[in-house]
């Protein structure tokens, strides 16, 4: 193990100087020459390495761990800990950026860049953004409920076309505007930035953002740790009326996740698990990017427009939101 500081508030670790010292000898290969002089973690630091990592995102990856280790003065060579586990997600992090152009949580990207200062990695891949490639004015997939619902704007049934004459002239019940107050998305927007750090490094200890986790529980144990509660509503898909009349799936549940009166996503599935499941897996989309932001939006609840309060990511995109399953705010009279 490493010498450890004697004054926390020093600001170079043992291990940095030593690093620092030999990168100054021109032609040393300082991690080889590092682990010559402690011979103790050679094995250790070996058998933490992956069985598909090639020797270039090993070497960067292995001095990715032996810079930052005196970080974690918990950590004992050989003896699984939870800082132990936390450091080498930090450093799958770092190498899955370097080598194969993955992209967290801009928390996570500035914390693993900090930590990987002074490590040069030669021949590094140049990788662009999927915007980049694909072009940012592609519209975005959407799911299944959504397109149904776009689907259904986009080709107004007849019935839709009669009440919209009738109300031509005079204001009816359904375009009354009702929603949250004013200033709700600035009153909500601090705790869902706490909300979104959260997530961010739950996903990291997660090995980052897929289709295998548990959606659910990853959501709402990072809701419960900001001191709030995850809202489920669950309707029949046969009993939402906003569906197209075509739609030939009837059966199954439809899931729709609030917090703070917030909506987060919306999921269909076989049974309540399943949709909840789904729902969960749509809100933790949206902590993809760099930020989270509470905003007001249309969406359609009963056959009506209503004002909505929505999480979002910074992507522009077309809002295109499937019904709402329910409004948690008084309507205005």
């Amino acid at each position: 193990m490493f010498s450890h500081r004697q004054n926390p508030a020093d600001e170079d670790s043992f291990a940095e100087n030593i690093f620092r010292v030999m990168a100054a000898e021109t032609g040393v290969d300082i991690v080889s020459e590092f682990l010559s002089q402690n011979p103790h973690l050679e094995n250790w630091v070996e058998s933490l390495r992956g069985l598909c990592e090639t020797n270039k995102q090993w070497h960067a990856r292995r001095e990715f761990v032996l810079r930052n280790i005196e970080a974690f003065p918990t950590i004992q060579p050989g003896i699984p800990s939870s800082s132990l586990d936390r450091l080498l997600s930090l450093s799958m992090v770092w190498v899955n950026h370097v080598f194969l152009g993955c992209r967290y949580p801009q928390p996570v990207m500035d914390k693993v860049n900090e930590m990987a200062e002074g490590i040069t990695v030669t021949d590094a891949p140049e990788r662009k953004t999927r915007d980049e490639i694909m072009g940012k004015t592609k519209r975005p997939a959407v799911s299944a409920v959504d397109a149904d619902y776009q689907s259904k704007k986009a080709k107004p049934s007849d019935a839709d076309v009669k009440a919209h004459a009738k109300s031509v002239g005079r204001p009816s019940a359904s375009t009354l505007k009702s929603g949250p107050p004013p200033g709700a998305p600035a009153e909500h927007q601090p705790f869902f930035n706490r909300l979104y750090k959260a997530v961010a490094w739950k996903l990291v200890s997660a090995g980052g953002f897929g289709p295998n986790l548990e959606h659910f529980e990853i959501l709402r144990s990072c809701v419960e740790s900001c001191k709030a509660s995850l809202t489920c509503v669950f309707v029949p898909l046969k009993d939402i009326s906003d569906l197209p009349t075509g739609r030939t799936q009837k059966e199954g549940q439809v899931c729709e996740l609030r917090c703070c009166t917030v909506y987060m996503g919306t999921g269909y599935g076989r049974d309540e698990c399943a949709a909840k499941a789904m729902a969960s897996k749509e809100a933790l989309k949206v902590f993809q990017g760099q930020k989270v932001t509470v905003k007001v939006c249309r969406r359609r609840f009963r056959g009506r427009d209503v004002d909505d309060l929505v999480l979002l990511d910074e992507q522009s995109r077309s809002q295109v939101f499937p019904p709402a399953l329910s409004h948690p705010f008084q309507e205005d009279q």
